[in-house]
């Protein structure tokens, strides 16, 4: 076990995320979300703190990825090292062979965002001394962090596994359930065909054990079932594609835009996304996540009461709102009530100011004419003298 941490040093160097649009400004195209009213406030990113459990072919992109959007802090965890195997995924080179998977992330990711502070922990989180480690990170808080997390007792604002194995996954529920710590999990099929991902809120959704895989529930250790001589596929497509929607779900939900989605699959073979809500299971395996649950109906009463007020406050506000807002063009909406004003404009044959009335066509003289002249009396303050004499010159001609 190896901890490690870097990005701290260069804190005092951090870059003022600004909307100025210069080529020189690594967040512009960041603040454009703000600037176009799709998040609120993306500068917030620089408060949160996220754990990535399994820096692999997901995990290791899912870090990048929250590297370059400005995250505040990342913590990384995995115990492998990094192989030439690994080179058909994204990320990782081959220079980087031997080293820890943590160690070799944060040396990129540094270089990459040099204002994101990382720490890296080289680590078996299954172990006894190794789950304690773990439990123990996600309670620190980083400098910034002097308020209680809205998440929780920990120190982060979301987990994010991206291990490949049952035995990971439980460990993170467990840490989480006892933290009440909202985490995301991902996953990619051993074809390397399809993925998911799912966010999992302690005592609101299912926790992991709630619904247990059929293998492990059937009490078959999964590690039996891997074929001799014949290893697990990953194609960087399907990580990549997996790694885009975790990573798209936790800023939705840190940044507090868009829909977070509570569990989203994707298969490439035939490019279909199914997507689903899992409630908690009042007989879970797990006590912490049973506790949850608990805690979560009884408080029940008083967040419906809240979303109440929330939304008679919404309500509020948009039949205070005028019909229409001042534009360049001058477009207004007009009420229905002013109809009768409009109709009797038309009625009186008076224009506003600027326009004028425009005259009848060839094709309507003719059309007069063989109708007797009636079609060409526009409105009645029309001069029929002046008609007249008119129609008696065409009959001249």
């Amino acid at each position: 076990m190896r901890l490690a941490s870097s990005g701290t040093s260069r804190r005092s160097k951090v870059k003022d995320m600004s909307a100025e649009v210069v080529d020189s400004n690594p967040y512009s195209r960041l603040m454009a979300l703000q600037r176009m009213g799709i998040v609120e406030n993306y500068e917030r990113i620089r408060d949160f703190s996220v754990a990535i459990v399994g820096i692999g072919g997901v995990g290791s992109v899912a870090a990048e990825m929250l590297t370059r959007c400005g995250i505040g802090r990342l913590l990384l965890y995995d115990y492998d090292t990094v192989e030439l195997a690994n080179m058909n995924r994204l990320f990782f080179r081959p220079d980087q062979v031997g080293m820890m998977k943590t160690d070799a992330a944060a040396q990129t990711l540094t270089d990459i965002n040099p204002d994101v502070i990382l720490e890296s922990y080289s680590l078996n989180i299954t172990t006894v001394k190794g789950y304690e480690v773990f439990l123990e990170s996600l309670k620190r808080k980083n400098s910034k962090q002097d308020r209680q997390s809205s998440a929780g007792t920990a120190g982060v604002d979301l987990v994010l596994s991206c291990v490949d194995n049952y035995e990971a996954r439980m460990v993170v529920n467990q840490a989480c359930n006892e933290l009440k710590q909202t985490w995301m999990e991902s996953g990619v099929s051993e074809d390397a065909v399809s993925g998911h991902i799912q966010l999992l809120i302690p005592g609101e959704t299912a926790c992991f054990a709630c619904a247990p895989p059929l293998v492990v529930a059937s009490g078959i250790d999964e590690r039996t079932l891997k074929r001799e001589g014949v290893c697990a596929a990953s194609l960087p497509t399907t990580m990549g594609v997996v790694a885009g929607l975790l990573i798209q779900n936790a800023l939705k939900f840190l940044l507090k835009f868009g829909q977070v989605s509570p569990y989203l699959g994707y298969n490439s073979l035939k490019d279909y996304f199914p997507s689903m809500e899992m409630r908690p299971n009042p007989q879970c395996s797990n006590s912490a996540c049973l506790e949850r649950q608990k805690e979560y109906l009884q408080a029940k009463p008083a967040r419906d009461a809240l979303a109440k007020e929330k939304m008679e406050a919404e309500a509020s506000l948009r039949s205070e709102c005028p019909l229409h807002v001042d534009n360049e063009w001058n477009i207004s909406v007009v009420d229905d009530s002013e109809e009768g004003t409009s109709n009797h404009i038309e009625a009186s044959g008076t224009l506003p100011d600027g326009l004028t009335r425009e005259l009848p066509t060839a094709d309507k003289y003719e059309e007069a004419l063989a109708t007797g002249g009636t079609n060409l009396v526009a409105n009645d303050d029309f001069d029929l003298v002046e008609l007249q004499r008119q129609l008696d010159a065409l009959n001249a001609s």
